[in-house]
């Protein structure tokens, strides 16, 4: 059974960096797709960044491009999303999910195409 634990959120002020890192663990060899998402109160879960084990591809969702960073470290089945020049609207429940899969499957951008989900860690960016 996969686990996904997340870690690294926190308080911050405007402009300043939080790394969040999420760990798996019950993954099954091979590739792999895994991701950050975002949820506000009363919002829908949002993508962040992605990222596939198989060809390194990444994807970031336009309002964080430039500033979050995704990456992964497949021997130990972690995944990292460094986060600098934060803003008050970062300020969500961020939560890493992941999907063992040797392709690139559709929807693996979006919060639909994940099977396993952490139990998120909250980001607070005040002004």
């Amino acid at each position: 059974q996969v686990q996904l634990v997340e870690s690294g959120g926190g308080s911050v002020q405007a402009g300043g960096s939080l790394r969040l890192s999420c760990a798996a663990s019950g993954f099954p060899s091979g590739n792999n797709a895994m991701g950050w998402f975002l949820q506000a109160p009363g919002k829908e879960r949002e993508v962040v960044a992605t990222i596939y084990s198989g060809d390194g591809s990444t994807y970031y969702a336009d309002p964080v491009k430039g500033r979050f960073t995704i990456s992964q470290d497949n021997a130990k089945n972690t995944v990292y999303l460094q986060m600098n020049s934060l803003k008050p609207e970062d300020t969500a429940m961020y939560y890493c999910a992941a999907r063992a899969s040797w392709y690139k499957f559709y929807g693996w951008t979006t919060p639909n195409g994940y099977k396993n989900w952490g139990q998120g860690t909250q980001v607070t960016v005040s002004s």
